[in-house]
Parts: structure tokens; sequence; C-alpha cells
């Protein structure tokens, strides 16, 4: 199976290639390398940042190629069997010729490509030898052709052992600019906007969006050099490219052409329509699991990593599903198909189970990661302040917008702002008539206060009722939705759980909006209502506001599970004092939260409900446990979390199964208890 390489799924100055099948015929394999010619051919039409000379080369040489292939089918319809050597090693050089053009044409990848233009030229240089050393074992007698053709393959070779790949002058000058920069960023110095124009458009590089995408593959290969611990060199490299970039996107462009962004209030559309999709497509045909790393076989089918890798581990070089032996065992990541398994488990409240080894550990971006992308971003960070201060109110917005973007992921970036004193003036911009600006504003308070300084900086001025305010009278929902996660950021500090607590619009405000039937806001307000209640005297204002019959009605109502599992969360909570157990107890929850525990699939969700049964059967007494007695099913299902549950959900169902069975033992005579297990399988549990 030959498939045909997308570039999304293969690192950057990778050249993966495939021997084709020993049974493939020479008419089908010519075919294939005439097609695949085809497909170089294409790349013509697209833009080259770098490298154009030796792209234009390449192209000269297999366009040549081209004509002798196309020459063979024509006049030789049954291949000999000899040539087979020959068109596989062209057709393993033409792959990694794809992949090189794929390179030099992909959007986001341009600085990356710029700075490393002399290994691409490297590259040129050994694919084009490639074609040289494939066609020396070409068995020119075997077939019928002219000798016009026979002439140019003998110049083919000739050209291509000749030919010169050198990195372009201009590539060279363009990176001994560009490293001149980043040798200013180092100083603390800023570079002239003229100079960082000139690179911009040598690099084809003239929107917000396109400098965006540079600073999302650099952020994505900083993650994969970081996890994988390769080159010291290379990972500073790819951070001060990561700081110019992000310098240049914020200071360069000063319109943001992105729909998917914030910066004006639109956010598009992009997600695909999942309706009617059958779910047992996203599940893995070994484990019956959703998939968390789908990758393809060679023959097509596709199943989790972790599966089938264990598959192969047991000896085995099949199809799982279809018992064809396989003829290769790589694997091909299908990228398609884990964003649809991602958007679907975000639709419908299911976690997203993400692979080990894929798993985005931000606490490397602690640091820098070089001298040239601190100096940038401490730059950087005195240019959004006086925007802030100084700026229209367009500029004071998109500057706002870029600190959300900027502090989204980057530790660092928090860090530096939080100490450059961006903090009081976002929250002024929380009264910012403009709905776009408040809200760019209370997002990027959000990321700041995951910062330890940055939640103190917050309190100090005043900014919990600045908050509030936005919480309660947000003119956006987004707003409303950002307030209610800053405050759970807030709550993780003790003092501050007291603060909120005492103010009369917060915890009522965060009821409110688990009213709104927007998801997100239900969830940013419960894990903020649960945070809260770590703090003992918040107990009774969260049962003040009326919370309890709200949650009781989203058990019953709610498909979602993240939803489900956090409001069991608060019930939990409430019902380990009396007064709790009493506002449960009152709205009849007893046989729902038992239905729950039943049917959950959530083994936190099952366990937040053994946690709840066991603080009613405690805090509401024997009426509770007579009536606990009386369903059937109840047992059945605390037995099961013995062994299935966590390990607190297992020590808590004991604690109920030993209530219910000497409440049974002391009521036996009563004919008014149903049994809920026979005498003979009672069994002590602690």
């Amino acid at each position: 199976m030959i498939q045909k390489s997308s570039g999304s799924g293969r690192r950057i100055l990778t050249y993966p290639a495939i021997h084709p099948c020993d049974s493939i015929s020479p008419s089908t394999l010519l075919n294939l390398l005439i097609d695949l010619g085809g497909d170089i051919c294409s790349y013509k039409s697209k833009v080259f940042s770098v490298n154009q000379r030796n792209a234009r080369e390449t192209f000269r040489q297999i366009a040549n190629l081209l004509l002798f292939l196309q020459e063979i089918r024509d006049t030789t319809p049954d291949l000999p069997h000899p040539v087979i050597l020959s068109l596989s090693e062209l057709h393993l050089t033409f792959q990694k010729i794809r992949c090189l053009l794929e390179d030099c044409t992909r959007d986001g990848t341009r600085a990356w490509m710029l700075v490393n233009s002399d290994r691409a030229a490297n590259q040129f240089r050994i694919v084009i030898r490639g074609l040289a050393t494939g066609l020396d074992v070409f068995p020119l007698s075997t077939v019928d052709m002219s000798n016009e053709a026979k002439d140019l393959v003998e110049l083919i070779v000739r050209q291509a052992r000749k030919a010169s790949f050198e990195p372009d002058p201009d590539d060279k000058k363009a990176v001994k600019d560009l490293m001149r920069i980043l040798n200013h960023f180092e100083e603390g110095i800023a570079p002239d906007p003229i100079e960082i124009r000139r690179i911009l458009d040598y690099l084809g590089i003239h929107k917000w969006s396109s400098c965006n995408k540079e600073v999302k593959f650099l952020d994505s290969e900083i993650g994969t050099e970081f996890s994988n611990g390769e080159n010291k060199t290379k990972l500073e490299l790819l951070c001060s490219l990561m700081g110019f970039m992000s310098y240049c996107r914020c200071v360069i462009f000063d319109t943001v052409d992105f729909e998917s962004q914030h910066l004006n209030g639109q956010c598009s559309n992009i997600s695909k329509d999942l309706k009617g999709i059958n779910v047992d497509d996203l599940k893995c045909p070994i484990s019956l699991e959703m998939m968390s790393d789908p990758v393809t076989l060679s023959s097509g089918h596709t199943y989790d990593r972790c599966s089938i890798l264990k598959w192969f581990r047991s000896g085995n070089a099949t199809c799982p599903k279809t018992g064809e032996k396989l003829t290769s065992t790589e694997l091909v990541p299908n990228l398609v198909l884990k964003g649809m398994i991602q958007q679907y488990c975000a639709e419908n409240g299911i976690p997203v189970v993400v692979s080990r080894g894929k798993n985005r550990d931000i606490s490397r971006t602690v640091m820098a990661g070089s001298s040239a992308g601190e100096g940038a971003m401490k730059i950087l960070a005195g240019f959004l302040i006086n925007k802030l201060v100084n700026g229209s109110r367009e500029e004071m917005n998109k500057a706002a917008f870029e600190i959300r973007v900027l502090t989204k992921t980057s530790i660092f970036n928090r860090s530096c702002l939080v100490e450059s004193g961006t903090i009081p003036h976002l929250l002024k911009l929380l009264l910012s008539e403009d709905s776009n600006t408040q809200e760019n504003s209370i997002a990027a308070l959000l990321n700041l206060s995951k910062h330890s300084k940055g939640k103190c900086v917050i309190v100090e001025n005043e900014g919990l009722d600045l908050i509030v305010h936005v919480l309660r009278k947000g003119l956006k929902i987004e707003a409303q939705q950002h307030a209610a996660a800053t405050l759970f950021y807030l709550a993780s500090d003790e003092e501050n759980r007291v603060l909120i607590g005492e103010n009369p619009e917060a915890i009522p405000g965060l009821v409110e909006l688990v009213k709104n039937e927007n998801h997100h806001c239900k969830r940013n307000a419960l894990v903020a209502i649960f945070g809260l209640l770590v703090h003992p005297e918040n107990h009774w204002r969260v049962l003040a506001s009326g919370v309890v019959p709200l949650l009781l009605n989203l058990l019953r109502d709610s498909e979602r599970e993240d939803l489900v599992t956090d409001s069991l969360a608060i019930l939990a909570t409430l019902a380990e004092k009396i007064d709790g157990t009493v506002a449960i107890l009152r709205r009849g929850a007893l046989q729902l939260l038992v239905g729950i525990l039943i049917t959950s699939t959530s083994r936190t969700g099952k366990e937040y409900c053994v946690s709840m049964l066991l603080a009613l059967c405690v805090n509401g007494g024997l009426d509770v446990v007579a009536r606990l007695v009386k369903i059937p099913s109840l047992m059945g299902s605390l037995y099961s979390q013995l062994s299935e549950g966590t390990s607190r959900a297992s020590k808590k169902a004991s604690a109920i199964i030993k209530i219910l069975h000497q409440f049974y033992e002391n009521n036996s005579s009563s004919a008014s208890v149903t049994p809920v297990l026979p005498r003979e399988q009672f069994v002590h549990v602690w």
C-alpha cells in the first residue's frame, strides 16, 4: 500500500519512505512512480520561501526523468522483472523529494526552514544523487526505447552527479539578519521594525495569522524536543525563534485577521458535523475503548496505538480485524480521526484520554529556553503595557488579546507579564464599555491568576470586586464564564476563599451562572463553587444560595458526564454537614443518587455518590438507612465498588454495607424490612 504523505503527521526535516512490497508488478510500480512524479511537479505552483534555486533544479531533473519513464510505459507494456530494483530505488527517492518539497512550502514553518536552509540544501543534494543511483542499476538493454531516451538517462545521471546544491545567497543573508535581531533581544535592545519587516517580507509572512502559525509550529517543536531530551542547541534556537515570532505577532501586525480568534468577539465554528456518527467507529477494535492515539496499519484499519503495539509484541504480524498478513508494521497517525474523537468527547462531556507520550506538560515553560527568547518577552511586555495605558480603544483591546494569547500556556510569559505590572491595567479594562475588551481582559487575568504572584497582585489591587462585577454583569456570557474560572484559581488560596465568600455577590453569581445553557459556564461555575466549599464558612452561604435543587435538577436532566460529576462533588461536600443532608433529603434525592450509582460509567462520579450516601446515612439516621435497605439493586453496586472503585470509594462503600447489614440484623424480625441479602451472604468488609 503506497500512501500519500500529507505533511501534517510527519516531523519537519524528516524523510520517511516505504519500499514497495516485494510482490508488486513492474508495470504497477512504474505507474505509481509516474503518478508520484506528477505529484512532485505540482509543487511548482507553490511558494518557496527558501531554497528556491534548488527546488527549480529538482523540478527540471524530475521533468526529464518523467519523459524517460513515460516512454518506457508507452514502448514496453510488459516490463521485465529486473527493472524492479531500479524503479524501487527511484520510488524511494521520489518519496523523499516530495517530503522535502512539502517542508519548503509548508505554512507555519518558514522561519525554521530559513535557519535550516543549509540542511535543506544538503538534502536536495542527497536526493538528486539518489536519482543517479537508481538509474545506474536500470537495465537499459532489457527495454525497448529510442536512442534519445537512452541519451536522456545518461544526461540525467551526469547532471545529478555534477549539480551543486548550495544554500541560496539570499537565504544566507536573511539568516544573518535574523541572527542579528536575536542578538539585539539578548542584549535587551528593541530591534528596528524595518529590519524585522524585511525578514518577514522575505519569508512571505504578511499577516497576523501567518505569524501565529509560525508560533504554533515552533511551540509544538519545542514541546517535542523538550520531551525527547534531544539537542540542547536546537532547543535554544527554537525558543529564540519563538520569542522572535511572538514579538512580531504583537508588534508588527496591527490587525488580527484570524476569524477563530477572539479579538472582535468572533469565533468561527470550525468543528465538523458529528451528527449521525457511529460511536463504535471511534473505538479501538481490540480494546473496545475510545481511542486516544489512533493509528492506521497498511491494511487500512485503524487501532489505538497502545493496543496494536501490545498485539505486535505478542508476536502477531497480522491485522487483528481481517487476519491479513501485514506487509509492514509501520503505524501511520490518523490525525483526522483523532480530531473527531476529541471533538466528540468535548461535545458530549466525555473526559479525553491523552496518550502519555503526547500529554502536554507546560512545566517546561517555566524558563524562556534561551536568552533571546527571554529578552524578546521582556521588551514585548513593556510594549504591551504602553498600549494598555496610552493606546487607543482598539490598541488596548489588541494588547489585552495578545496578553491573553501569550499567557495561555507559558508559565514564563505569565511571570514576566505579572512582574512587569500588567495586572492593574487589565483590571481597569474590566469596566470597559466595549464587550470585546472586557472579555479579552478577563481572559488574560484568568491566565495570570494561575501564577502564584498573579493571585496576590489581583487581590491587592481590589480585583476581586471587579471580577465579581464581570461575573454578575459581564457584557458577554464568555466574560462571565472566564470570571467564574478566575475565581476558581483565586480560591486555591485560603485567604482568597474567605474574601470571595464574604463578597455578597460572588456565590449567588456563580449559582446564577449554573443556570445558563452554556455548558462551559455551568462547568466553570460548578468547579468554582466546589473550590469555595473548602472553607467551612462558605458551606452555609452555598446552601443559602439555593444550589441544592438546582444541582439535583441538573443530575436528572444533564447528559454530560462532567457536569454530573461536578454536581455530585458539591452535593457530597454539602452532605457532610447535617444542614446539607437535610436540604438534600427534602428534595427526595435518595432514589436519584442510587440510580446514578448504578448507571454511571464514571469512577469519580460513583465515588461522590458513595460518599454522599454514607454522609446521608450518618447524618440522616435510621430513616435514611431503612429506605436504602428497601432498594434491592443498591447492594450489588456497593459491592462492585469494593473491587472496581477508587480506594476512597471502596472504603466508604464498605462502611455503607456494614451500616445496612447492622440495620438488617437489628430489624430482621420486622416484616416491613425487605432483606438486602440472604443472611448467609452477610460479609464483614472492614
